[in-house]
């Protein structure tokens, strides 16, 4: 909730639903993902999400605001998963099909580190992590970088040497294309994409998502708009590409 761009953003209504709860329909839809846990902070605004939380059937956890891996700590020790998939929830376009893919490449690969942002393919807010929690456990055991605190698979991700790392490209370059949310003009690109197919088809993925796109030229968003976290920069990972 304590965005510094979009206060509130998380919560902020969708067709009717917080955004999260918009995201959280389509995360459902992945077919090899067995349980969804929001990571949460203790900070009292986000109390709110908490209690929406509930409204769904969604489990939380809840742990200090600027040290995010601290929280997935906390889900890996509660939950004993045999693999993390990091989902950010500002991504209400998210795709169940695409976040199939690399866990399945994930399972495939047997790394300790997989996703589709290492080089970057699929459109900003398309963005899935998969992780073995050996990996994050060591992280948050053996490092003081703040960094590597705040962000998570950070730490995993550029040490190629200590874990190892497999990225997911897709068919096409569509990393330009920004379907995240940080800002007031992101949110009205993702009202206006919702308006458009969630009436005629609740399940619309990235291929509906695209066609509108080509159909309204003037709705698109690109990193001209906003720039891509730019966190991969000059940083060599050594990650094979699948």
């Amino acid at each position: 909730m304590s965005s510094t761009r979009l206060p509130g953003k998380v919560m902020r209504p969708l067709l009717g639903e917080p955004m999260i709860g918009r995201q959280i329909e389509r995360i459902r839809r992945a077919q090899l993902i067995d349980a969804l846990v929001i990571a949460t902070s203790t900070d009292p605004a986000d109390d709110v999400l908490v209690e929406y939380a509930a409204t769904l059937g969604v489990p939380v956890v809840r742990g200090p605001l600027d040290d995010v891996l601290a929280r997935f700590t906390k889900a890996i020790e509660q939950f004993q998963p045999d693999a993390v998939v990091r989902l950010t929830a500002d991504c209400p376009l998210t795709s169940p099909a695409v976040i199939d893919l690399v866990i399945e490449r994930f399972l495939e690969s047997d790394v300790d580190y997989c996703s589709n942002t290492l080089q970057a393919t699929f459109p900003d807010g398309l963005d899935v992590e998969v992780v073995r929690p050996a990996a994050l456990l060591a992280v948050a055991a053996g490092s003081s970088d703040a960094a590597e605190h705040e962000h998570v698979t950070l730490g995993v991700y550029r040490r190629p040497k200590e874990f190892s790392l497999v990225n997911v490209v897709g068919d096409t370059d569509l990393s330009h294309l920004r379907w995240t949310v940080d800002t007031p003009d992101d949110f009205a690109f993702v009202e206006q994409v919702y308006a458009a197919l969630y009436p005629l088809d609740a399940h619309f993925d990235m291929d509906q998502i695209l066609q509108l796109l080509e159909e309204r030229p003037a709705l698109v968003r690109t990193s001209a708009d906003e720039v891509r976290n730019a966190a991969l920069i000059g940083l060599d990972t050594g990650a094979m590409h699948a």
